[in-house]
């Protein structure tokens, strides 16, 4: 089930590293159903953790939890030591917390490039007094074109700048919506099944693009994804979910030799 190759992804500088994300004691309940009981983990910087367990475990409730779609029942999420638990998604988004779902929505009719400029953030001539300065605007426009031509090529779209996000295949619209989330310029995404549906070739790119984000970047990664063959040898760390209950977590080393792995997919 699980490849034991597991070097490409992880960090060996991790333990230095501070912790970006907190998930504190967090509760979510629908009714008198808990669909989360008493979450906690913690992300740290510049690294890739796997959020794993069957359908109905919890993860993208989790995510949603994290990302401000839901507010919990109990419990805090801190974010770079900021507690996020009841703020605004857009407010979220603002401080560097991006995240994406299972199912890319680009822009059709816009190119790829287009795609991309329009994630850019706190533009000057959007604003009414800040557009009367013209220098202001030309020059942010200027770096964000450079951004954009930066985060194709990190993302390996470049030869697909001028076509249309309505043309082009599965797996590239996933790599374009890795795209649209670095343009925000955060410090961590959350990705909800990124290689879903997408060839194992392709799969490996988009996880390898992946690694060259957090190494370029800087960016942190949350990724829920049940493809464990082909993710596990790209991440640092493994949390595994059951039933709304975090059941194991460590290295992905260590999870593929615990039972509880195999005893939550099996049962």
């Amino acid at each position: 089930m699980v490849s034991q190759t597991l070097s490409v992804g992880q960090n060996p500088s991790l333990k230095e590293n501070k912790p970006i994300l907190i998930v504190d004691n967090v509760s979510k309940r629908f009714g008198s159903f808990y669909a989360l009981q008493n979450i906690f983990l913690t992300v740290p910087e510049k690294s890739i953790v796997l959020l794993i367990g069957p359908n109905g475990s919890g993860k993208t409730t989790l995510i949603n939890c994290i990302s401000g779609v839901y507010k919990p029942d109990g419990g805090k999420i801190l974010f770079n030591e900021k507690d996020i638990t009841k703020m605004q998604i857009h407010d979220i988004v603002r401080i560097g917390l991006v995240r994406s779902f299972q199912v890319p929505a680009p822009f059709k009719k816009l190119t790829v490039a287009e795609n991309l400029l329009v994630c850019g953030q706190n533009n000057p001539g959007e604003n009414f007094l800040r557009s009367l300065n013209r220098r202001r605007w030309r020059v942010f426009e200027r770096e964000l074109v450079e951004r954009m031509f930066k985060v194709l090529r990190t993302v390996g779209l470049e030869d697909k700048a001028d076509t249309l996000a309505g043309e082009l295949s599965g797996g590239q619209l996933k790599l374009l919506e890795l795209g649209r989330l670095l343009m925000m310029n955060p410090k961590m995404m959350l990705l909800d099944e990124p290689i879903g549906g997408v060839n194992p070739v392709l799969a490996n790119k988009i996880l390898s693009h992946i690694i060259d984000i957090r190494n370029e970047f800087g960016a942190s990664f949350m990724i829920v994804e049940h493809r464990l063959d082909i993710v596990m040898k790209y991440v640092d760390y493994v949390y595994v979910l059951s039933k709304g209950n975090l059941i194991a977590s460590g290295s992905p080393t260590e999870i593929v030799e615990k039972k509880e792995l195999y005893d939550v997919y099996l049962a």
